[in-house]
């Protein structure tokens, strides 16, 4: 299977305290800005909003827990309610800086996996922001509930993959407490975002292949070797001939 794409998203995670922040922002397209629950600060949120307007870059909230101790990857109970609450108080907080420059909303860590597959959330959520944030395009993880379920609320989607996690055969992601569930290697990132962006196919942990189409590509910030990525992946991207710009979303079908 070929999907021939001609452009595709590179989003990334922002504004998080990691310490490479200015020298990933030029190299995306797309910025997942902390809203400063499950790390980073109100000033490093703005600060980083910011620089992404310098560079062109899309801004987009982040939310996630208020759970700095695990950085927002464990799971939390929650119920619908609260959980749109927490979403929406977080986008408003970039919106006060962002303004309408604000572009997307990608959730974070346990909120993202919550949500992408536990219906009544993504109803909650998805509800929420058909009534209060209908502009911002919805980064969900590709195949999601949530993404089904935002776009039957009207919503636009970008649905996502990840160049720097491997995955299970269901389509999940690897768990990070499994070994070798992350990619270091810059090469091998690179290759999974071309055959992701050109095929829509990517390798599992068991050497099976299943199909992941998507809109935009994610790559960690707070990653080790996150700057060295972004630069492999950006240069392979070009040699196969897809274009990088921030993701439109695709809308519901009328």
């Amino acid at each position: 299977m070929s999907l021939h794409r001609a452009t595709i998203d590179l989003n990334c995670d922002l504004g998080e305290g990691a310490v490479h922040d200015a020298a990933l922002m030029p190299l995306v397209t797309s910025a997942n800005v902390c809203c400063g629950l499950h790390a980073g600060s109100s000033d490093l949120m703005a600060a980083t909003v910011r620089l992404a307007l310098q560079h062109g870059v899309a801004v987009g909230a982040h939310p996630g827990h208020a759970d700095r101790d695990h950085f927002g990857r464990r799971e939390i109970a929650i119920t619908p309610a609260e959980c749109a609450e927490v979403i929406e108080s977080q986008i408003a907080t970039v919106a006060t800086v962002a303004g309408a420059a604000l572009h997307h909303v990608k959730l974070h860590g346990g909120l993202y996996h919550q949500v992408g597959r536990e219906a009544l959330l993504a109803e909650a959520v998805a509800t929420m922001l058909a009534a209060r944030w209908p502009q911002l395009v919805v980064y969900a993880q590709a195949g999601s509930q949530f993404a089904s379920i935002a776009r039957g609320q009207g919503l636009a989607v970008a649905e996502e993959a990840f160049l720097d996690r491997r995955y299970l055969t269901d389509g999940g992601l690897s768990p990070r407490s499994a070994p070798g569930a992350t990619i270091d290697d810059p090469a091998e990132a690179a290759a999974q975002a071309v055959r992701l962006a050109m095929e829509g196919v990517v390798s599992t942990v068991d050497g099976a292949e299943i199909c992941v189409e998507a809109d935009t590509l994610c790559i960690h910030g707070d990653g080790p070797r996150a700057i060295q990525i972004a630069i492999a992946v950006r240069a392979a991207l070009a040699a196969a001939g897809i274009d990088v710009r921030a993701a439109t979303g695709r809308a519901p079908s009328r």
